[in-house]
């Protein structure tokens, strides 16, 4: 195991998170299917690491009921989707960034996924791959900037970074950058998971 992923270990411990690492995303994947129950409901925050792993097709093709906005055709639903998703059993998420200290750091455009993480659900699930490391808050708020542009483009906005890769700190409609939050401790009355894997997954 590589030291900085040993560190990151280490500090979200300290932090008071539980923490399950794997090598594989198959291992990740089973595991996470064995954390949830069958009669639970799912709530997903947007997360291509999520999507990647198809953790809501395996939900659902085993009985779980699945909230997620990605699975809805109209704005409607995708707010109601939101709403459900914060009040559901479990939250299953990714981080868009981890502190070596043990902090998760977020960046959201409307703030649904990073409040349920942290009050709503009873359980949260946060998926990582080992490219959301970062040595602190400073370079995790450095890491997000960077990669916006991709998750800007993959909606087809008219951002400044969907445009030159690089973030200006924008007064765009469209901006996606409004809300940060930094997890420095578990939450109070909160089971919280972090899933770390040796793997690269998502932005």
């Amino acid at each position: 195991m590589e030291q900085i992923i040993k560190n990151t270990i280490e500090g979200l411990k300290k932090n008071n998170f539980d923490v399950k690492y794997f090598e594989t995303s198959k291992e990740a994947v089973q595991e996470i299917l064995k954390e949830i129950k069958a009669e639970d409901t799912v709530g997903i925050g947007g997360s291509m690491t999520i999507k990647d792993l198809e953790l809501d097709t395996l939900l659902k093709e085993r009985g779980n009921t699945v909230y997620w906005h990605w699975l809805e055709a109209n704005v409607e639903d995708m707010n109601k989707a939101r709403r459900t998703a914060a009040q559901a059993d479990v939250y299953l998420t990714s981080s868009n960034a981890l502190t070596q200290d043990g902090k998760l750091v977020n960046t959201d455009g409307m703030g649904n996924r990073v409040s349920a993480m942290f009050y709503g659900p009873k359980k949260t699930i946060v998926v990582c791959g080992k490219n959301k490391i970062t040595e602190n808050v400073d370079a995790a708020l450095e890491r997000i900037e960077k990669n916006a542009y991709k998750n800007a483009r993959r909606l087809k906005l008219n951002t400044p970074c969907a445009i030159n890769e690089s973030c200006i700190d924008c007064s765009s409609p469209q901006r996606m950058c409004n809300i940060t939050t930094i997890i420095r401790k578990k939450p109070t009355q909160k089971d919280f998971t972090v899933v770390l894997i040796n793997e690269e997954l998502g932005y």
